[in-house]
This record gives C-alpha cells, sequence and structure tokens, in this order.
C-alpha cells in the first residue's frame, strides 16, 4: 500500500535507486534498475494494472482486458544520464501510473484498454544505442544492437541475460498497429518555454528531427610570426566564420536549432596557423523539409566562406532522424484537457528525442509537457513541482476521458466514460 501518493513523494522516494548521491544515476540491467522496477510494481498494482517485464525489458501495467479492445499506452524511460535529475524519464511513468489510477473505476466502460510503459533505455549511456523498448514494440528494433557493448566490455544481450529477461524473446514483441489505440508520453520540458508562459503544462506538436554532419576545413599551416595576416589560408579563422553564419541563420528560423558541439584543430599549437579544423554541426526542426533547406542553404554559405578564405570543405551527413509529428486526435484531447483544468493551451515543439518518437512508427503519439525550473535538465538540480504534476495528472486523465467519449459516441456507445 501506498502512504505518499503525491508525484514528488514518489518520485523522491524512487530517486534512491542511484548509484550516485548526488543527482540520479540509474543505467538499465543494474541493481538500481531493479530496485526502480520493484516501487514501479507497486505504482502499477496500486493503480490495479497487471504487471508483467516483457524480454526488451519493458515493465507493464495492464488493465483487465477481457474483450481484447485496443489499447491505449502511457509510458516514459526509468533509466537516467549519470548524476542527472530525479524527474526526466520517470516522471512520465509515475503521472501514467497516477492517471491510471484516477480513471480505474470508469476503464471498463472505455473502447479501449489502458497499459503503462516504463522503459529499461531511452538515454543510450551504458551502450551505444538506445530506445529498446519501444523499438521492440514498434518491430523497428535491430537486433545488431544487442551485440553493442559498455565500457566494461559487456554485450547488452548478456547484460539482459543476467538482469532476468531472454533477449531472443524480443522478436516476438511487436504489436499489430490495428492492437493499438495510441501512445501519451508526459515529459519535464527540458527547456524555458512554458516557465516563460506562466504554465504548467502544454502540449507537444511534433518531436524534431534531427541531422548530423561532420564537417572539416583545410587551410595552410605556417609560422605564426612570419606569415602576414593578408593571404594566410587559415582554417581556424574560416571555421569561426562559418560558424557564425550558421548561427545567426538559425536565430531567424523560429523553432529550428543548430548547433557545433565539437571542434579540432591542428596542428594546435600556439605558434602555427591552423591548418585543419574539424567540427560537428547538428540541426533540428519540427519539419524535415524546413531541416533539409537550412542544412543545403548552410553547407553552401559554409563552402562560399571557405572559398573566400582560399580553404577547402567537405561535410558529411553521419545521422539522421526524421521528425514524428503528433497525431492531432490525441493532441487535441491534451488541450481540451489543459483548458478544462484551469490553464490557456499551449503545444510547442520537442527538440530533444523521447520514446514517443519510436512509438511513431506503431501509433498516434501525443505528448504533455511539464514546466521545469530554469529549463534545466540532465542535471542534478532538476525540478519539476508537485503542484505541476498534480495539474498534468489531470489532464493526461482528463485526455483519456475526453477520447473514450469521442470513441464511443463516434461508435454509438455511451459518451460518458462509464460503463
Amino acid at each position: 500500500m501506498i502512504h505518499q501518493d503525491t508525484p514528488a513523494a514518489r518520485l523522491a522516494r524512487i530517486a534512491t535507486a542511484s548509484t550516485t548521491c548526488e543527482g540520479v544515476t540509474r543505467l538499465p540491467w543494474t541493481g538500481e534498475h531493479r530496485a526502480a522496477l520493484g516501487q514501479i510494481t507497486e505504482w502499477m498494482e496500486d493503480a490495479g494494472l497487471q504487471v508483467t517485464l516483457d524480454a526488451a525489458g519493458t515493465l507493464c501495467g495492464r488493465s483487465p482486458n477481457p474483450g481484447g479492445k485496443p489499447v491505449l499506452m502511457i509510458g516514459s524511460h526509468q533509466d537516467s544520464v549519470p548524476s542527472g535529475g530525479a524527474f526526466d524519464g520517470i516522471m512520465g511513468v509515475a503521472l501514467g501510473c497516477l492517471a491510471a489510477k484516477a480513471l480505474r473505476d470508469d476503464l471498463a466502460g472505455f473502447p479501449f484498454a489502458i497499459e503503462v510503459l516504463a522503459f529499461a533505455d531511452e538515454e543510450g549511456v551504458r551502450f551505444p544505442t538506445a530506445l529498446i523498448g519501444p523499438r521492440a514494440l514498434a518491430g523497428t528494433l535491430d537486433p545488431v544492437a544487442l551485440e553493442m557493448r559498455d565500457g566494461t566490455g559487456q554485450r547488452m544481450r548478456d547484460a539482459m541475460t543476467a538482469f532476468g529477461v531472454e533477449p531472443a524473446g524480443i522478436g516476438a514483441l511487436g504489436r499489430d498497429p490495428a492492437s493499438v489505440a495510441g501512445y501519451l508520453e508526459a515529459h519535464i520540458e527540458q527547456g524555458p518555454v512554458l516557465e516563460r508562459h506562466d504554465l504548467p503544462v502544454a502540449a507537444v506538436s511534433a518531436i524534431c528531427g534531427i541531422a548530423r554532419h561532420e564537417v572539416t576545413i583545410r587551410g595552410e599551416t605556417g609560422h605564426a610570426g612570419t606569415v602576414p595576416m593578408a593571404g594566410r589560408r587559415d582554417a581556424l579563422v574560416a571555421a569561426a566564420r562559418v560558424i557564425a553564419a550558421i548561427s545567426e541563420a538559425a536565430e531567424g528560423q523560429g523553432e529550428l536549432r543548430a548547433t557545433v558541439g565539437t571542434l579540432s584543430l591542428r596542428p594546435g599549437a600556439v605558434n602555427a596557423i591552423p591548418s585543419e579544423v574539424r567540427f560537428t554541426l547538428e540541426v533540428r526542426a519540427p519539419e524535415d523539409a524546413l531541416r533539409e533547406v537550412f542544412e543545403g542553404d548552410a553547407l553552401a554559405r559554409a563552402a562560399t566562406i571557405c572559398r573566400a578564405a582560399g580553404c577547402g570543405l567537405t561535410a558529411t551527413r553521419t545521422y539522421v532522424q526524421p521528425a514524428a509529428a503528433c497525431d492531432p486526435g490525441l493532441t487535441g484531447a491534451l488541450e481540451t484537457a489543459i483548458r478544462d483544468s484551469g490553464h490557456a493551451p499551449l503545444t510547442i515543439p520537442s527538440g530533444a528525442t523521447h520514446d514517443a518518437s519510436a512509438m511513431a512508427d506503431l501509433c498516434p503519439i501525443a505528448m504533455l509537457f511539464v514546466r521545469c525550473r530554469g529549463g534545466i535538465s540532465h542535471r542534478p538540480d532538476e525540478f519539476a513541482s508537485d503542484a505541476d504534476m498534480e495539474v498534468a495528472v489531470r489532464v493526461l486523465a482528463g485526455a483519456i476521458r475526453r477520447l473514450a467519449q469521442d470513441k464511443g459516441r463516434a461508435a454509438g456507445a455511451p459518451t460518458d466514460g462509464r460503463g
């Protein structure tokens, strides 16, 4: 029996399932993961859900479903980054369980069943891959991922087996899209927009697509004291101009984000002109067409700058992830529930990737953002207030009721969300 039943109390308790005292460090397939599953099992059972652990390590809490109705899923992940916060990921599981509990007495009359999911690995910290659980459900998981190794050399497959799940069964986890009504995920915003608007929650319009490029600019080295400034082929000066131009161009592109996150140069001596600079360029946008046009324009501008500086440019795209648009019907239900909770509805894109981005390959998705103090995330001082999380629980439950009413109305069934 859970005595402290607020979101904050639940999250404070599960935050102790960590290898660090400062912040939360909880990696998949570890003792801390096991301890967290014990607490999440209590949350799910408290909501009247039947709990199982699947072959991908996803803890599943299902409402009784004797009629085999489609399932509306609510989920997020249990893992964290090293010394991360107590809210990223796990908050969505806690809020999903509380919303399911609020709906417990009415579920029999809904045209769908409820399933709360706690995914094992979204952050991709321990192994160089991520989103194992949702990709398994969507049938998009590449089995090669199971052969990847962590920093100690252990294969993911072996870590999962030692944890007590059988990865050989992952191939059978793929769901039939016809059996899934949709997927909802609550997550802290990880940004400052809600705080600026003084709002506790917002719906999400889309999860931004991502493209990453490895860029190399080549010039000519020489002695820093003897080569005149005029006529130098300084790769770092050209790179600085390119980076500044890309940043300035991105400022006028609304929700698009462009970031140079790493930079290295050669020969790397205080008295030598840089002959080569390598940097990464990451571009994110809620619409793939916008992102792709910006990428092309940015690299063309970079080539022009490098030619003027007497330098060469090569750019290779190393990663791409398409944007995932949130479903209008599910998002509309969240917006209505936000309004019904007494708050102005706001809908914003997500610049970060979430489990929902992988679930989009299976079913319609929607997300609910919760305000976080200072827009801070992936740090020990990450924080969302109990009051805002309580609003999020009411919004999730209200949106699910609205979806049940709409589906029931369309099918000619009772529309009050009760049996």
